[in-house]
């Protein structure tokens, strides 16, 4: 996830870019409609995406056109399209990108088809709420997840090292570092990914701190020191040995296969609860999962339940009804749901949820429990972020993570560039 994209250049990308990077693409045929969809994500959600889209064409006629990409070729490309007025029908959100799509009325509002071609009746109210923005409904919420660590608990064990839980903290991470470097097994596999450029690690971090990314009007919720102590964080755990180098955190292209658990490269991986199941199969260690670490053992609240991902429609889609109605099957219907599983969290629909119950395997069930079972981890939603947010996180955070890693800046010198950056960012409406 340490790829660095810059969403500025997103609109003026050239037609090349409709083939850059994409993993895969499908079409099932039928009669009827014909829909696109693009998403990203592994070759395990692209199997269970596509045989869902396979029973729904059986069932109502139509085609749907699936294409998946990589997280960093993905958005890209998506902003090449909508920009072109070409985009798919029906879009993979993220929560933090729904404002600026909406915003540029790339995404479609749903309220018409609620109660017609869209079944929201035993939809989790709270999905729903992370899916509007400005009182309308944008994006439906394809699975609730959270926030976790991805432990390689074989490698763990293979160290003599107690796997960690819930009451991970840094500076329980620094012991277990020490302890991973002591043992030197697997190449000197250090205990966890770089992920001082990350913003998921970086928000839940100001959260325990009683901080913020944003505020509810879309303006910065932290100053500079704060971004400098960041920095200075992972500044000392890569002086330690504790997480990667900067050279072999350089290497995760945004892909879970490039990831520094799956090659290896790090014990722990801070992601989302629902790529559990993708990581695991990616890699033939057993994995577990645990909270991102807590500042101290007594804070917690820097978790919270977010839509994993939506699925939106476009704002140039010609068959919008058709859309949502693909859509409701997609997040409702036992037999989706059952082919689905929780690979994008944990489904919001009751009825999805009830069908599924009997059939998780043990990774998914570990997923379900630990989203339902943050305890005081937990902590309440954050308002959408800002139109900005995206390029923030993908041209600011992360340029700068790689810059200090790299000792071409310093925390000092990051820690203003970022704020100044960011608000200007912001400014720009």
């Amino acid at each position: 996830m340490n790829g660095q994209i810059d969403r500025r250049h997103f609109l003026k990308a050239t037609s090349a870019l409709l083939a850059m990077g994409a993993m895969g693409s499908r079409m099932a045929f039928a009669e009827g409609s014909n829909l696109r969809l693009i998403f990203w994500g592994s070759q395990t959600r692209a199997q269970v995406t596509n045989a869902a889209a396979d029973l729904y064409g059986k069932r109502e006629g139509g085609s749907i056109q699936s294409e998946f990409l990589s997280w960093n070729d993905y958005w890209p490309k998506l902003a090449t399209q909508t920009a072109g007025g070409n985009a798919p029908d029906v879009l993979q959100m993220d929560y933090r990108y729904i404002v600026e799509y909406a915003a540029r009325q790339a995404i479609a509002p749903l309220d018409e088809f609620i109660g017609n071609a869209l079944n929201l009746g035993q939809f989790d109210k709270d999905q729903l709420a992370g899916g509007s923005v400005g009182g309308k409904l944008y994006g439906i919420s394809l699975g609730a997840n959270s926030c976790a660590t991805m432990i390689n608990t074989d490698a763990f064990k293979e160290a003599g090292i107690a796997v960690p839980t819930n009451a991970l903290t840094y500076d329980s991470l620094r012991d277990i570092g020490a302890a991973f470097k002591k043992a030197n097994i697997r190449g000197g596999i250090r205990a966890i990914a770089d992920t001082s450029g990350l913003e998921p690690v970086l928000e839940n971090w100001l959260r325990q701190r009683g901080k913020a990314l944003y505020t509810a009007d879309g303006k910065l919720a932290f100053d500079a020191d704060d971004i400098v102590q960041w920095f200075k964080l992972w500044t000392e755990l890569r002086a330690a040995g504790i997480c990667v180098t900067a050279e072999d955190q350089a290497l995760d292209t945004g892909s879970l296969e490039t990831s520094m658990l799956v090659t290896g490269k790090a014990a722990m991986f801070p992601a989302n609860s629902n790529q559990l199941v993708a990581l695991q199969a990616l890699v033939k260690d057993k994995l577990a999962l645990c909270g991102y670490p807590r500042v101290a053992a007594t804070t917690g609240g820097g978790h919270y339940r977010k839509p994993a991902m939506l699925f939106s429609v476009a704002g140039s889609s010609k068959q919008k009804a058709a859309a949502a109605k693909f859509i409701s099957f997609f997040v409702s219907d036992p037999d989706a749901a059952k082919l689905l599983g929780t690979e994008r969290g944990i489904p919001c629909s009751a009825a999805a949820r009830e069908a599924i119950a009997a059939t998780l395997d043990e990774n998914s069930r570990m997923a379900l429990d630990f989203v339902t079972n943050l305890g005081d981890l937990l902590g309440p939603i954050p308002p959408s972020p800002p139109k900005a947010a995206g390029e923030i996180e993908l041209s600011v955070l992360r340029t700068l993570s790689q810059e200090v890693a790299f000792g071409t800046k310093t925390p000092e010198n990051a820690g203003p560039e970022f704020v100044a950056l960011a608000n200007d960012l912001l400014s720009r409406g």
